[in-house]
This record gives structure tokens, C-alpha cells and sequence, in this order.
């Protein structure tokens, strides 16, 4: 089945993929999906990358229950307030009503500090450096594949500290760690930068944020890290004996991203005919598409097709051969090119006889007649060129549809264009509100350190106080 344009309809192009590429599927209960076996490959691979890193930061891994008691909950007001739309609540077990209703997790800040107060007695005990790989439940209204689900997999850092200074080192730390797997693994450049109070995570002294831009002009949230300062650490009760002898209350941070970046990583990097993986990441880096006709041409085509695989392999490339012998070889290039696969090698009995393959990039397209005995360095160095060049493109993009604006007109008129509006803000909730209820847009981020903008308001004409920067957001 023809994918719908990006331009004529993304959304249908979205899921149509998602649906073709075979990477998920929408399951029974409303908001819940079934990840399949490619599109969880690709999960794993974002997954290996940020628990690499995670470990080389100093980050040990552990679990927490997913059912939360009640009480815990509240201890935390703004923390309550800001999930209590979304949370799922148990009141019901072993065909008995509970005395205590549960919560299923919507987010650990609760079960974890309340188990940080019996972990941590002295500054002895600091930092707590830990991470969890979890599965998350937040009731949707208008849950979409990856994107926004019911539930869904992600991974929660929960540090504490010592010092204020420490803590917000960390959360710098970690937010240069999403940005590094976005950019360095996923090719998908991002901005880093702030959250407004009115965006901050429910509980949070600050949120960091990146953003991501993606084909239809939309903006995505692609991983949040949150200085939370004292206030979990007040509501449980989490004080430490200082050097100084006195009690102080921890510092705390939580950061975390989720398998939307599957959904962003989509898409970012998709075209009209499908998906176009960044080597770092693909599940299958090279596919091979052996071409024949008769059964004797087919048992020496795939024979010299293992044996390249075989040979490539131990290069270090992430190799398949498309056996599939019911299926044409046109079917076959289509449906990599749907797959994203970065080079697609064709080789029949006339590439043998000149003792040369054919090799497709995914994301340039065209065909290059490779001699034999120089393919494997040919394949092995197009991986970081395929690399830099989806990041290369996405960054084109991204920067194309950049806007400065000066007004609300000029705001409303790149909010309509598409894209990420760059602009003068005076501070004002009201003028955020404002904003947003006329154009739809809001503010994404502003940058880490505070940019006197030089400029008025683009909203209300008012002194402007950050720069800011806007977009229509998933």
C-alpha cells in the first residue's frame, strides 16, 4: 500500500508507517500498544546508547514497584495536582475492595524519596546516582503510536546530593547526555534550554529540555532533566547529618526520556517512502537483495551473498540477506527503502561475473557499481557519511524553518508557516497564555542562560526579559 505525502497528510503518512514498517501496533485496552520486534530493536538501540552513557556518568541501575500507595502520593501537593488527570488508581484486588487504593506509577518521585529517607542518614551516603528502566501509565485522551500512549517504556534517573551546586551540575549533566544520543546516535539536532514555570515539571524547581523540529513543522519534546531542590526531600522527610554537623534536607534531581523518541526519530529523519535510519541506531545497516532467475543462478547468487555477509560482519556491520525467494526483487527494494535500511547491496549473476556488487543508499538514493574486493571498506565508510548527512539535513531543516518574530502577527503568521518562532518575551504568565490561545504555540524553551533579547515583547510590546522560543508542539 502507497504511503499518504508527508505534505498532503502527515499525520496518515506517520501511522501508515508505523503500521508498514511492521514497528507497532495498537493492542486491546485504549492507549496501549504491541511493539514489535523492529520497532523495539530500534527502542534497544536508543536504549544501549543512554545506558552506556548513564554508566559512564556514574550511574548504577535499579527497580522500584510499579503500584504506589496512595498516601505517598499526596505528600506531595504540586507534584498531586500537576499528574492527578492522568493518573490510573487500583481500588480494587484479589476480589476485595483495598483499604488503601494504589497507584500505578505515572512517575517514581514519590515511592523513590520515600525509600531515600531510610537509604540516606549523612553526607556519607551522598550522592545517590541511580536510574530505572520502567514502564509508565498516564491515561491519554488522544493517545497516538509512540508518540502518546497509555503506557508506555522509558527510563527515570533519581540522584540526590549534597549540595545545591552538585545537584544542578547533574541535571546540566544529564540533560548533555540526551543531547548527545539525539544528535551523536539518532541524527536529530537539538536545542537545550528551559522550561517556563508554567511548562516546569509538576514539582520541579527548574526543567531543562531539548526540543527536536520535525518534518511537519511541529516541535517535540524529546527529553526533560528536573532540579528539584528540597522539595521531595521536605515532603519525605530525607535529611542527612552535614559536615558541619548540622541536618540539611538532599538535593534531588529526575530526568528521563521515553520510547516517544522512536515516534520523534520517525518523524525527523522520514521521507516519503519511509523510514531513513542513522546507521548508529539501524537494526540492519546493509541489506542484501540477491537477484536470480533460476534455481541454478540463485544457488550461486546466494552463496556469494552469504559469504559477503559473512566477510562483512566480521567488519563490524549489521548485516541481512533477503532470502525471501516468493517476493521480486523490486518488492524487495521498496520495502527497505519503507524499512529505512541506510544501503541496500544488489548483486546478481552479472555483478559476479564482473566481480562487483551494486550499492543504494537509503538517504541520496542512486546506484554505484562497487568492485568485490573493496566493498567492505566502501560499506564500512559510508556509515558515518550516511550519519552526518541525515544529521546534516535535519539541521537544514531546522533551519529553514527557524523564525524571528517581532509581534503576535508575526508569531501567528510562523506558528500557521510551521517551525520554531525566536523572539522577545517579557516573563508574564499572562503573556505565555495569551500567546498560546492565539496561535497555538508555546513557549519550548528559553535558553540556559538568561539573553537580555534586546527587544520588545513579540506579544504584548512590554520590555522584553528572555529570548524565547515558540512552536506548535506533540
Amino acid at each position: 500500500m502507497a504511503l499518504p505525502t508527508q505534505h498532503d497528510d502527515f499525520p496518515g503518512w506517520y501511522q501508515e508507517v508505523v503500521k508498514q514498517a511492521d514497528l507497532a501496533e495498537n493492542s486491546l485496552a485504549r492507549g496501549t500498544m504491541v511493539i514489535k520486534p523492529y520497532g523495539y530493536a530500534i527502542w534497544e538501540a536508543i536504549q544501549g546508547a543512554l545506558d552506556l552513557r548513564f554508566k559512564q556518568t556514574g550511574h548504577e541501575n535499579l527497580y522500584f514497584p510499579m503500584f504506589i500507595p496512595a498516601r505517598l502520593i499526596e505528600k506531595e501537593k504540586e507534584h498531586v495536582e500537576g499528574f492527578a488527570p492522568e493518573v490510573a488508581v487500583v481500588t480494587h484486588a484479589g476480589g476485595e475492595e483495598l483499604a488503601e487504593p494504589l497507584i500505578v506509577r505515572p512517575t517514581s518521585e514519590t515511592i523513590i524519596w520515600d525509600t531515600y529517607s531510610r537509604w540516606i542518614q549523612s553526607y556519607r551516603d551522598l550522592p545517590l546516582l541511580y536510574n530505572q528502566w520502567a514502564n509508565i501509565v498516564r491515561w491519554e485522551k488522544r493517545p497516538r503510536l509512540f508518540l502518546r500512549t497509555t503506557e508506555f517504556l522509558w527510563q527515570e534517573g533519581h540522584t540526590a546530593h549534597e549540595t545545591q551546586e552538585e545537584a544542578w551540575e547533574e541535571t546540566l549533566r544529564m540533560l548533555d547526555v540526551y543531547r548527545q544520543v539525539a544528535e551523536d546516535v539518532m541524527a536529530i539536532p537539538v536545542h537545550m534550554g528551559r522550561k517556563t514555570p508554567t511548562e516546569r515539571f509538576p514539582g520541579a524547581v527548574e526543567t531543562l529540555t531539548i526540543e527536536a523540529l520535525m518534518r511537519d513543522g511541529k516541535a517535540l519534546q524529546a527529553g526533560t532533566s528536573h532540579y528539584l531542590g528540597e522539595n521531595f526531600a521536605r515532603a519525605y522527610g530525607v535529611t542527612f547529618l552535614g559536615r558541619d554537623g548540622e541536618e540539611h534536607f538532599a538535593q534531588a534531581t529526575s530526568w528521563g526520556v521515553s520510547t516517544r523518541l522512536v515516534g520523534g526519530l520517525i518523524m525527523a529523519q522520514g521521507d516519503d517512502k519511509g523510514l531513513r535510519l542513522p546507521p548508529a541506531l539501524a537494526p540492519v545497516q546493509v541489506v542484501i537483495v540477491p537477484i536470480f532467475r533460476s534455481d541454478e543462478e540463485q544457488a550461486r547468487v546466494l552463496g556469494a551473498a552469504e559469504s559477503m555477509a559473512t566477510d562483512w560482519r566480521e567488519r563490524g556491520l549489521r548485516v541481512k540477506v533477503d532470502t525471501r525467494d516468493d517476493l521480486r526483487p523490486g518488492f524487495k527494494f521498496a520495502d527497505h527503502e519503507l524499512r529505512g535500511v541506510p544501503v541496500r547491496v544488489e548483486v546478481g549473476p552479472r555483478d559476479l561475473d564482473a566481480d562487483q556488487v551494486t550499492v543504494v543508499r537509503r538517504d541520496v538514493g542512486g546506484k554505484t557499481a562497487v568492485p568485490l574486493s573493496g566493498a567492505a571498506d566502501v560499506l564500512t565508510g559510508l556509515m558515518p557519511e550516511i550519519q552526518q548527512a541525515l544529521f546534516d539535513d535535519a539541521v537544514a531543516f531546522r533551519d529553514a524553518n527557524t523564525h524571528e518574530v517581532a509581534s503576535l502577527d508575526d508569531l501567528r503568521g510562523a506558528a500557521e508557516a510551521g517551525g520554531f518562532a525566536v523572539g522577545a518575551w517579557c516573563g508574564d504568565d499572562a503573556c505565555e497564555a495569551t500567546a498560546k490561545a492565539e496561535t497555538k504555540a508555546t513557549i519550548r524553551f528559553l535558553p540556559l542562560e538568561r539573553e537580555d533579547p534586546g527587544a520588545s515583547c513579540a506579544v504584548c510590546g512590554q520590555p522584553g526579559l528572555e529570548r524565547a522560543t515558540w512552536a506548535i508542539a506533540y
